[in-house]
């Protein structure tokens, strides 16, 4: 099957660097609501059976105009949420965003033990993003999409896909509204075959990508 990972439009904690894991969390910017009706053309050729959201208002907005023009009703799911900012919820300073990028760095590295300070550790957030995979995969569908946040995108896919590791998601975020296709079954494996509208030997090539969201931050100790 297909999962269509896409990350939520541009929120004002975004603009400001601020860590926000907050739920329901802001709503999108004029630039996150415009990037949401861009999702329309952008997917037009791909067929979509389902749509999951988070419990974050930020992915209802991404997602409705896409819903709209295909006629689903989106799903809501907590297992689908940002990873959780913890004792570090709210700030932007350095060292703030040094705890955050650290531990999902940890954890994109294999160390699912790591856990965000006042927060859930890394199988914990691994193990809720597959709750919700399990899901999709058990109601049949071939191509779903799951709007979803960009630190626990990275995560998910350095974890469980064959061919995206610590080293790939150190050097490529996921922007607003970006799209990471993953294809592949929990039973059989799960590679992605497209970051960002490339190939993940391209996107490689092509070197970094990120945005002004503090978990794009480069981590320099």
């Amino acid at each position: 099957m297909r999962l269509i990972l896409i990350r939520h439009g541009q929120t004002p904690a975004n603009v400001e660097g601020v860590l926000e894991s907050t739920v329901p969390g802001p709503g999108l910017t004029t630039l996150g609501s415009q990037q949401a009706e861009q999702l329309v053309h952008a997917l037009s050729d791909q067929p979509i059976d389902a749509i999951y959201v988070s419990t974050m208002v930020r992915t209802h907005l991404t997602a409705a105009p896409l819903a709209g023009a295909r006629g689903i009703t989106p799903v809501e799911r907590a297992g689908l949420r940002e990873i959780a900012a913890g004792d570090v919820e709210g700030r932007r300073d350095e060292a703030a965003v040094h705890q955050y990028v650290s531990t999902l760095f940890a954890w994109c590295g294999g160390d699912l033990d790591v856990r965000m300070p006042g927060a859930q550790d890394g199988r914990e957030v691994i193990a809720r993003f597959d709750e919700v995979v399990a899901e999709v995969e058990a109601s049949g569908h071939d191509d779903v999409a799951l709007v979803s946040h960009g630190a626990v995108i990275r995560a998910w896919c350095a974890v469980r896909t064959d061919n995206i590791d610590l080293d790939f998601v150190t050097d490529h975020y996921v922007t607003n509204t970006g799209v990471v296709v993953v294809d592949g079954s929990s039973a059989d494996g799960w590679t992605v075959t497209s970051w960002l509208g490339e190939g993940v030997a391209e996107a490689a090539v092509r070197g970094v990508s990120g945005d002004h969201s503090p978990a794009s931050e480069p981590l320099d100790d």
